[in-house]
């Protein structure tokens, strides 16, 4: 059984269970299985708008359940996962604008499930970057539970972009330089993305001019500050197509 294969097949054990079942289930894998299954199951887990959509999304259950987020206007859901839901919003105060609510599931979460929240949260945080998503804003739902507002990007991946624009050999280098420089900010910042793949290299129009975002940093390490508790056992995080060597030694 290969990679990709192993992950639908605890993508479709995941999406039989429901509660505190699912939750134990999400306890029970590793941080790369958990992240892996929670891409599956989500619709752009980087809040991509394009047509892709996740597998096994119920957006009519979604749509019963939205979260009560003062000083914001939940819309609609885009995306689900293992960890979390995505919604688009609109934000009332201070300002008005259409931003992606990332909320953690209601169901009680587990101390990984959350620990991996807060850092993604916290990564996305530290980093101000034009070519890296943003992070508007975090909270607490009205029900207690944690969420953050980011930047909606709506793009799709970068490889799908430049061949759907039949992008020339230097056209596609502007686009990887723009994401090496937001990779680079990250760096400086002491933060190590760990999953870069194009599927989280969204490009989307501005002004008429294509431009990268970086996003998905649900496996980000920081070197400076620690997002993330030492593991009790070495755990290769991300897909084995796209790992670096370091990561595999």
């Amino acid at each position: 059984m290969s990679e990709d294969q192993r992950f639908d097949e605890l993508a479709r054990q995941a999406r039989d269970l429901q509660g505190p079942s699912r939750t134990e289930f999400f306890s029970s894998l590793s941080d790369e299985e958990a992240h892996q299954v929670e891409k599956i199951l989500q619709s752009e887990e980087s809040i991509n708008l394009s047509s892709d959509q996740a597998r096994g999304f119920d957006a009519s259950s979604a749509e019963e359940t939205l979260p009560e987020v003062e000083g914001y206007k939940v819309l609609q859901p885009i995306g689900q996962g293992g960890m979390g839901h995505v919604f688009m919003a609109e934000q009332h105060r201070p300002v008005k604008r259409r931003v992606a609510l990332k909320v953690i599931r209601s169901d009680t979460p587990a101390k990984e499930i959350l620990a991996r929240f807060n850092a993604e949260r916290q990564a996305l945080a530290m980093m101000d970057h034009h070519n890296i998503a943003k992070v508007l804003d975090a909270g607490v739902t009205k029900d207690g539970r944690p969420y953050f507002a980011m930047e909606l990007v709506k793009g799709v991946p970068i490889t799908e972009y430049c061949d759907r624009s039949k992008l020339s050999p230097n056209e596609r280098l502007e686009l990887f330089v723009q994401t090496c420089r937001a990779i680079q900010h990250a760096h400086i910042k002491g933060i190590v993305h760990r999953d870069i793949k194009p599927s989280n290299i969204l490009v989307t129009v501005i002004d008429g001019e294509p431009v990268s975002k970086v996003i998905d940093f649900g496996l980000a390490k920081a070197t400076l500050i620690g997002l993330h508790s030492r593991p009790s056992r070495k755990i290769v995080r991300g897909v084995m197509t796209h790992l670096e060597l370091w990561q595999m030694t």
